[in-house]
């Protein structure tokens, strides 16, 4: 498909295809930062980093889902969707994602309350994270929903992240990487779910390009912020008032 000239609309398949080359050629796998994390070349300071600021992504997954939630006039679409919610924050005895984000933080020697509290994460986190939270609330759920399709590839990156950071890490474990372990089943459920949604309510041109207009713009949320860990932390150019190496520790790791 291409922008150029009126938009025709093409066949679900089709759409399909030119979905998935979005992630082929924009997905953040693909970004230096995370080629140095999973082959081993960042320092303890750095994979810090990157949990810290990767936790404001996953605490707003819900929310975001939220704001979705809120569109559906379907019960059985929301019935679906919740289950997105579910998955982060848990349910009932169950931790959820956020949770078990948080226990990498801890395994990896952050202060809980200070990772939580969101205070040294960089500006372009919080910029890109808040600004895919309002695309949710404010393009249109067709929209809303192509844009959870980075799920489609995120397979790929969590083996190479998981393989990669225990063969190369001894401040990891298999326990401090739990985030990862349900992932794959629960992104391959949600991206069925999203990919048929798309390819059935994306009939026009102009539909069709929308949806693949906002799954780059969500590969662009998550690039961004990699953009910025590498600056402030492979570079040193640290923003006023981001964390910093010496900083928000246990007690017992600062000692």
């Amino acid at each position: 498909m291409t922008r150029e000239g009126p938009a025709k609309p093409v066949s679900p398949q089709d759409l399909e295809t030119a979905l998935r080359q979005v992630g082929a050629t924009r997905y953040h796998n693909l970004h230096r930062f995370h080629q140095r994390l999973h082959g081993g070349k960042c320092s303890l300071p750095e994979v810090r980093a990157w949990a810290l600021n990767r936790y404001y992504y996953q605490s707003m997954i819900p929310i975001k889902d939220a704001t979705i939630l809120t569109r559906m006039d379907d019960p059985a679409l929301r019935r679906e969707w919740r289950k997105r919610i579910e998955d982060h924050d848990g349910q009932g005895d169950s931790a959820g994602g956020i949770e078990r984000w948080l226990r990498l933080t801890d395994g990896l020697g952050l202060a809980r309350d200070y990772v939580t509290s969101t205070r040294g994460i960089l500006p372009a986190t919080r910029f890109a994270v808040e600004a895919y939270v309002n695309f949710c609330r404010t393009r249109s759920l067709l929209e809303a929903v192509a844009s959870s399709l980075t799920e489609l590839f995120s397979p790929q990156i969590i083996s190479e992240r998981v393989s990669g950071m225990l063969a190369h890490y001894p401040f990891v474990s298999r326990e401090t990487l739990a985030y990862f372990t349900a992932r794959p089943v629960q992104a391959q459920r949600d991206s069925d779910f999203a990919l048929d949604y798309v390819k059935t309510n994306a009939k026009t041109g102009i539909e069709q390009q929308a949806a693949i207009a906002a799954l780059e713009f969500k590969c662009d949320v998550l690039w961004v912020q990699l953009d910025a860990l590498w600056s402030a932390y492979v570079e040193g150019a640290v923003p006023p008032g981001a964390w910093q190496p010496d900083e928000g520790a246990r007690a017992e790791d600062a000692a």
